[in-house]
Formats: structure tokens, sequence, C-alpha cells
């Protein structure tokens, strides 16, 4: 599976992006998905999965209420809407693919990576 990530770019505080992932290769139904994120001199850390079927989400305590996941089975992709951007959200964000399933908070239960999207917001 080679997944590329997309989407990121320069935004004001308060501002929104929308961050996508596209899978290649294979499908990613079965696959359980994620985002992380890493700030500059900081360790990659969690953000957002949501389970194969969709029914299931997940936040990082960070982000919850702000950022919504989402998944498009059909096109093989997988988002994550950003609002209410803040200077701490600045970082390179990673969409990433996981087949044995949770704790999906934790790096080493993914599989398969994308090559990450800069999102940067300016105060």
């Amino acid at each position: 599976v080679q997944l590329q990530a997309s989407g990121g770019g320069l935004v004001q505080v308060g501002g929104s992006l929308r961050l996508s992932c596209v899978a290649s290769g294979r499908t990613i139904v079965t696959y359980n998905m994620g985002w992380f994120r890493q700030a500059p001199g900081k360790e990659r850390e969690f953000v957002a999965a949501i389970s194969w079927s969709g029914d299931n989400t997940y936040y990082a305590d960070l982000v919850k209420d702000r950022f919504a996941i989402s998944r498009d089975g059909t096109k093989n992709t997988m988002h994550l809407q950003m609002n209410g951007l803040k200077p701490e959200d600045t970082a390179i964000y990673y969409c990433a693919a996981n087949v044995a399933g949770p704790p999906y908070n934790l790096q080493n239960r993914y599989n398969y990576w994308g090559q990450g999207t800069q999102v940067t917001v300016s105060s």
C-alpha cells in the first residue's frame, strides 16, 4: 500500500485546512487509518484514527472538538478536517494504515506510512 498525504499549507490562527490521504496499490477498506504529526524538535504524536468501517473515531485530547477524521471507501481516501487551527498545530502531518487493530495511538501499530504534508499556522 502506498499512501499519499496532501492538503497542507500556510493558514492563519483560527483557520481551517482539510488534509487528504489517498491510497494506491491495494484497497484500504479493511484497514484502520490514522493521522500523526511531528512538530520541529518534537516526537511524532498521534492525532486521530478511524476504524476500517468508519464507525469508530479516536482523537488526541489536544485536537478533539476541532478536528474530524473521515474516510471514503469507494475512493480509497481518508480526510482530516482541521478547524480552529492554533500555532501549536504546526507540524508535518502523516497518514498511516493499521492492519492489526487497536491501540490506534501507537505508531508501531501502523504498517504503512505516507510521506507527510506540512501544516503551518501563523499567529
